[in-house]
């Protein structure tokens, strides 16, 4: 008998981390835009305000996902790449954005 719980469901271990309203927009802003800038994804991404953006942007870091370089300039100029890792999920993000398609034209045709 197969046990699933959230300590070993693989699907749950992903979700933690792109789940919520605005990982997986910033993942696809990023590796559509990349190198992104803070401001161009703060101007890019409806509705994010500045310190949900800081928020989202170091938990992706956190969980290697994305880097961030900093230049030493005035002002300061922070970009963010995804890591080779984090490039490991275009073809989900992809498959999930297939999915999405298709769920939204089933649902209005009903």
């Amino acid at each position: 008998m197969l046990v699933f719980d959230e300590k070993s469901c693989p699907v749950t271990a992903t979700m933690k981390v792109l789940g919520g309203k605005w990982k997986a927009i910033l993942i696809n802003a990023i590796y559509h835009t990349s190198p992104a800038r803070f401001g161009e994804l703060k101007r890019s991404v409806k509705g994010i305000t500045q310190s949900m953006l800081t928020q989202q942007l170091r938990e992706l870091e956190d969980d290697g996902l994305i880097s961030r370089k900093i230049y030493a300039e005035i002002p300061p100029k922070v970009e963010y790449t995804l890591t080779e890792f984090g490039l490991t999920l275009a073809p989900i993000m992809q498959s999930l954005a297939n999915w999405g398609l298709a769920y939204r034209m089933k649902k209005q045709k009903e």
